[in-house]
């Protein structure tokens, strides 16, 4: 398991790389990034070193973060995956890489893809400096294009980028990131009702096509959720001063919400009763939480006081992990 906070080189790096420049300078450009994306843009309107820097300041402590709480799930379901090679699609300033570096000692081999010049230009120069990602192979043009020709990997990861295509073209991603991937495909997306669907629709693709999910569903069955509610969770991370700065705010932490699916070849040998699905509510008389279930079913499921074991088990219960045959009455 991994902590959501950035590498410390990678967070050196970072301040270091704002010396000299107006905090009130970086705060506009990554504002302005962030409006741009909100809008259904690209990274298309990262064009500096300047734009990069501001951008990776503010989002890559948070989207790291989830990417980690992601990989830790996958890792509690599957303690023995031990990918030797990474494969990061639209890999911006390298967050999932580096993520992915802390989680698995043995991982040999990273490719990034990216069409963003300037992303990759800072993720590079992040990487010289951070262990074990010295040698990132980064590959700068069109993703699609550069995803046709790249080799299959163990482990592949698209993290906050399928957003960034046109709805016409994300079947065709899913498949091909499914090709690449020798055993284990992550997916990460903002936890907004348009992301979960976004997970959703390539969840059920690739089911279609031979997958497996190992996290967060307990199961392989049609997402129980109906509109309005959506599958997400939310990670917390602490703010740097930095960080406090140029977004304008004052609390020293954030929490990062998100929707993923983490899909393999082969079918989970283990998998738990169930996940919980937003914050369990805690009395003095019970335990309730929303849970995903194996059986394919979204239940509210109450642990009574009385039942001293399994009470005892569900306050400990967390939004989005898993739950044991133990905790439940």
């Amino acid at each position: 398991m991994i902590t959501p906070d950035l590498p410390a080189a990678v967070k050196a790096a970072l301040e270091a790389k704002l010396q000299g420049q107006s905090r009130q300078d970086a705060a506009a450009r990554a504002a302005r990034i962030s409006q741009a994306y909100r809008g259904g843009g690209t990274s298309g309107g990262i064009a500096s070193e300047a734009d990069a820097v501001a951008y990776a300041v503010v989002r890559m402590p948070a989207t790291y973060a989830a990417v980690a709480a992601c990989l830790n799930a996958l890792i509690e379901m599957r303690p023995e995956f031990a990918p030797t090679s990474l494969l990061d699609v639209g890999a911006g300033p390298g967050t999932a890489s580096f993520a992915a570096a802390e989680a698995f000692a043995s991982l040999a081999s990273y490719r990034a893809l990216d069409a963003n010049p300037v992303l990759r230009a800072l993720a590079l120069e992040l990487a010289a400096g951070a262990h074990r990602l010295n040698d990132l192979d980064y590959t700068f043009g069109p993703t699609r294009t550069q995803l046709d020709h790249a080799a299959p990997a163990d482990l592949v990861i698209a993290s906050y980028m399928i957003g960034e295509l046109p709805e016409s073209e994300r079947e065709t991603l899913a498949a091909t990131l499914w090709m690449k991937t020798r055993d284990t495909l992550l997916l990460v997306e903002p936890g907004t009702p348009a992301g979960y669907q976004r997970i959703i629709a390539a969840r059920a693709q690739l089911i279609a096509a031979g997958a497996h999910v190992a996290a967060p569903c307990p199961h392989d069955h049609a997402c129980p959720l109906v509109a309005p509610d959506w599958c997400h969770f939310a990670q917390r991370l602490a703010r740097s001063r930095a960080h406090k700065q140029i977004k304008g705010v004052e609390l020293p932490y954030e929490d990062e919400k998100f929707s993923y699916v983490a899909l393999t070849r082969q079918p989970v040998p283990q998998r738990p009763v169930a996940r919980v699905l937003a914050p369990p509510a805690l009395d003095k008389a019970a335990v309730a939480a929303k849970l995903c279930c194996t059986d394919g079913v979204a239940r509210t499921v109450t642990v009574p006081r009385r039942n001293k074991t399994a009470f005892a088990a569900a306050r400990r219960w967390d939004w989005g992990g898993a739950v044991e045959p133990a905790s439940l009455p």
